[in-house]
């Protein structure tokens, strides 16, 4: 009788575990193998409870509503640190992965190929290792991928060719190394997707692939096995080859004797001409001196300095607010923006190279790489990369009504990469930089109109700190925040401040201090906060933008109010911003968000 109840709550026993384990799904058990090699310091994954049925209310977790399969995962900036865990690849369904902005290590398991269904996988600004995984060309629905800003290496795999609907690839500020597979969609991507990694080279870098030796890396090869073999040659063949091979030597040391001979009669000139350039370049080290950043200025100094000498009025694209900017055209047609410091704005060379190689270590996909810097006699120089396309001020208030304007779509996407080249100043670079200038005008665009913040720095970096509090604020009015108006502190919530402004101008497509707001006693901000009280959102929006949608025009004036709060302790941070408009600009459908037909109106 005792071993007939042993049996029995043996049996029970087991039947309860059994029961436990099937309380919650395959895809919910897998989300927790996850959660276990990850380190939840805020304990943003408490609600992650192996007693649910599913994980479908868990943070961060969607799913299918049919069969409660997960179908993203979305934890950005929760601080989680930790493994992405190889259970991964559990999630058959999961079409979204967003882990960006955490400090998330090790390497990106294979497992995620597993992921057939995958559309988007966002895994920057984290301290992942190791390289692409080789089978990556498996998710063949992938369209958006961002592996940015990490500590990735290795060569770049030839499988991401295979994604067909890939749509945006950042690969930037890594430590990728070797040529670019120019295959499948791989070769439509440019520049920007793989800046930041110094040791990549390839057509889509416009950086040539060399040996050691300086010859080109591809060399030529045979055909086929057969061919790589020399046929035999009769002696009589040999011959007349040893017969030529002779010749040609005689012919080449007779050379050799008459080059010898000119040189012997030129060496006088050569060096009285020699000591003539070391004079010269004597004197010239003491009032010229070049500094370039990133070892990414691919010119011989003295080609640099000579075009920097020769800018003229003709060269003029602009007048900043801390001087000239020259267009400059190398001699294999390399453009860069150079920016003359205006006189009146010259300080003293003390400390002021130490704060330009810190600027010129900045580098992210949306801000303006500072590639040198230049004293000459006359002017200090700075130079930047080019960007053909201008400034957004140019478009939204230059352009007339016959020219191209930007529709809804491309100003949701200036806003979100404004936002992140700032959050990255804010929040990513050591030490912090706050702009001081943020404006339409200095944020540039590129040939697919994506943002580039630029002058970031240079605001305190040329002030005198010792002038009357009226003269350090060094930002544009109608973008400025009061209390920086009113004490000349800048801080990160001034920036945000205005980046609230530049939001307000996108929507509307008038200047801060747009005449019709002036003549009301009002800035954007005042006449925007008027318009929202009266309810009369519709008469807000740029009419150039027939496009824009009721639920995201809301939600963009919501994100510009908390910029712009007159209280700056109660203003978000760039990086909440940032989230903000993630969350609004990008979900639920970010691929609807890239594949936009035409970026204008």
């Amino acid at each position: 009788m005792g071993m007939l109840v042993l049996v029995f709550s043996a049996i029970l026993a087991s039947t309860l575990l059994s029961s436990l384990s099937l309380a919650l799904n395959p895809d919910g058990i897998a989300l927790l193998e996850i959660k276990s090699t990850l380190n939840d310091t805020n304990n943003s994954l408490s609600n992650w409870n192996d007693s649910d049925e599913s994980p479908c209310k868990w943070t961060g977790v969607s799913c299918n509503p049919h069969d409660q399969t997960v179908l993203s995962i979305n934890l950005p900036y929760m601080q989680l640190g930790g493994i992405i865990s190889p259970s991964i690849g559990k999630l058959s369904r999961l079409q979204r992965l967003a882990l960006h902005q955490n400090s998330l290590h090790g390497v990106i398991p294979n497992e995620v190929t597993n992921c057939t269904e995958l559309r988007a996988l966002y895994l920057r600004a984290n301290y992942l290792q190791g390289g692409i995984p080789s089978d990556i060309g498996n998710l063949s629905l992938l369209t958006i991928m961002d592996l940015s800003s990490n500590s990735l290496k290795g060569a770049i795999p030839s499988s991401l060719g295979r994604l067909t609907r890939l749509r945006t690839l950042n690969l930037s500020t890594n430590f990728f190394s070797g040529e670019i597979p120019e295959v499948g969609v791989l070769s439509t991507f440019g520049n920007k997707s793989f800046i930041g990694n110094l040791d990549l080279c390839g057509q889509q870098v416009n950086k040539p692939c060399r040996t050691s030796l300086g010859f080109p890396a591809v060399l030529p090869h045979a055909e086929s096995d057969e061919a790589a073999v020399p046929p035999k040659r009769p002696s009589h063949f040999i011959k007349g080859i040893l017969i030529g091979v002779m010749a040609i030597l005689g012919l080449a040391i007779i050379i050799l004797l008459i080059f010898l001979w000119i040189w012997l009669l030129s060496k006088k000139e050569r060096a009285a001409k020699k000591y003539t350039e070391v004079k010269k370049q004597v004197q010239q080290e003491t009032s010229t001196k070049l500094i370039t950043f990133h070892g990414d200025l691919p010119y011989p100094s003295s080609e640099i300095i000579e075009k920097l000498e020769s800018l003229d009025k003709e060269d003029v694209v602009g007048f900043g607010g801390f001087g000239t900017v020259y267009r400059m055209v190398m001699n294999d047609c390399g453009t860069f923006a150079v920016k003359r410091i205006d006189r009146s704005r010259e300080g003293s060379d003390q400390g002021f190279e130490r704060e330009l190689e810190i600027l010129g270590s900045v580098k992210h996909i949306n801000l303006v790489n500072l590639r040198g810097y230049c004293r000459l006699p006359s002017a200090k120089l700075l130079i930047y990369d080019y960007l053909a396309m201008g400034s957004l001020d140019d478009f939204l208030h230059e352009h007339g009504e016959e020219e191209r304007s930007l529709n809804w779509n491309a100003r949701l996407r200036i806003a979100l990469g404004s936002a992140r080249g700032l959050a990255y100043l804010h929040h990513d670079c050591c030490p912090r930089i706050v702009h001081r200038d943020i404006k339409s005008s200095n944020i540039l665009l590129d040939e697919n109109l994506e943002p580039r913040v630029s002058d970031f720095g240079l605001a305190k970096l040329l002030v005198d700190e010792d002038a009357h509090v009226t003269t350090v604020v060094a930002g544009t009015f109608g973008y400025l925040a009061p209390e920086y108006l009113q004490s000349g502190r800048a801080t990160e919530k001034s920036d945000v401040y205005s980046f609230g402004v530049l939001l307000l101008e996108l929507l509307t497509g008038k200047r801060p201090t747009d005449p019709s707001f002036v003549k009301r006693g009002l800035n954007v901000v005042g006449w925007m906060n008027t318009m929202v009280r009266e309810n009369r959102l519709e008469d807000v929006v740029d009419k150039k933008c027939t496009d824009a949608d009721v639920e995201t025009v809301e939600a963009l004036v919501e994100i510009a109010a908390r910029c712009t709060d007159a209280t700056p302790d109660d203003r978000p941070s760039m990086q909440q911003v940032l989230q903000f408009l993630e969350q609004e600009v990008m979900s639920p459908c970010p691929s609807d968000f890239y594949e936009s037909h035409s970026d204008y109106c």
